[in-house]
């Protein structure tokens, strides 16, 4: 991931405090387009059911999407590797463009408030 965010003249959003209100208000300010998807998504998993069990698995999931989409480029590059994965004729070559999306979208969860 450091190849995409190595450019100087380009501002990548930090990443938040590591919570759902830090989180929410840094994707409302710098990925709005994510902002329905994740309010419907904790209505449904936390709001509706007011159970907190599953927080850390939406923190999780949530940490991931928006640090890729923060970064214009990171986020062309896994859509586009997704995209050539679904074409993909060869199941060799969709495997390994799907595991390289799984690399950067696991690599995201060690990033840390303010990287």
């Amino acid at each position: 991931m450091a190849a995409h965010v190595a450019d100087p003249d380009r501002f990548v959003p930090p990443m938040p405090e590591r919570t759902p209100m830090a989180l929410r208000r840094a994707i409302a300010l710098y990925t709005p387009q994510l902002l329905p998807d994740f309010d419907a998504h904790w209505k449904r998993a936390i709001g509706d059911t007011y159970d907190v069990g599953p927080v850390s698995a939406f923190l999780a999931r949530w940490w991931c999407e928006y640090a890729i989409a923060r970064d214009p480029e990171l986020d062309a590059h896994v859509i586009g590797l997704q995209h050539r994965a679904a074409e993909a004729t060869d199941i060799a070559e969709a495997r390994v463009l799907l595991e390289e999306v799984a690399k950067i979208r696991y690599g995201t969860r060690d990033l840390e408030p303010g990287e």
